[in-house]
């Protein structure tokens, strides 16, 4: 493994490395972490006094996927089917950011569905110098013309569920709760396509919140869930 810097941050790339997907914390063994580990653990105390203050990024070496995301501490993937992913961070000052999209607050579902679609934009801005992704560009964009990090749909389902638990757990969805990611296509309507998807409380209607389909920081397009399986793209999507 090589450490590199990036965005102020030590990164640790790992060479050949490969894996079908994130793993989840109880199946990460301590064989995964560095030999200092074993006799040094007290380095584990400056995470969190770390996170409080600035966005971070954990090296590497050390990282484990986040089961149970929070506000200053959470998984995200990047570089197509969570090849790679990376636990980050975020300062109060950045979820106030977030917070100030749902200002006034919305006073139903459809204002909601709209604060929401801009946070998932506004949030990719602000995790992209952690892990590389400014240049991340609509659907699946590949080739020798790509920038490294790009994200596939199972990344940005993925990441979106995850900023979708975060917002709920800072009181942002009234009227809507965080469901599991849906997957359409299974080559009868398309390829397989995959989106988050929150649910409206009082309906009980699903929608799909996709930011596949647009570059790094556009608000995501949320619309019913059934809809968007019949294989509905934007009117400007390739």
């Amino acid at each position: 493994m090589s450490q590199t810097k990036d965005h102020g941050v030590s990164r640790i790339s790992p060479e050949n490395k490969t894996r079908p997907g994130p793993p989840r914390d109880s199946e990460r063994g301590t064989q995964h972490l560095p030999p200092w580990f074993h006799t040094n653990p007290l380095w584990l105390l400056l995470i969190p006094l770390l996170s409080q203050a600035n966005p971070f990024l954990e090296p590497e070496r050390i990282k484990a996927w986040v089961d149970e995301p929070r506000l200053e501490r959470f998984s995200l993937c990047y570089n197509h089917s969570c090849t790679e992913t990376a636990i980050v961070g975020l300062s109060a000052k950045q979820w106030a950011q977030v917070e100030r999209l749902f200002r006034p607050k919305p006073k139903g579902p459809a204002a909601e569905r709209k604060a929401i679609a801009r946070a998932i934009g506004l949030l990719e801005t602000l995790v992209a110098p952690l892990i590389g992704t400014q240049q991340d560009k609509a659907l699946n964009f590949q080739g020798s013309l790509a920038q490294s990090n790009q994200l596939d749909c199972i990344d940005e389902a993925r990441n979106s569920t995850t900023y979708l638990k975060l917002m709920q757990q800072l009181g942002l969805l009234r009227f809507h709760r965080v469901r599991d990611t849906a997957t359409r296509g299974w080559f009868i309507n398309g390829m397989p396509h995959t989106t988050a998807v929150i649910r409206e409380r009082r309906s009980g209607l699903d929608y799909a919140v996709d930011s596949w389909f647009h570059d790094n920081g556009v608000a995501a397009e949320v619309l019913p869930v059934d809809e968007w399986s019949n294989g509905w793209h934007p009117p400007e999507s390739p």
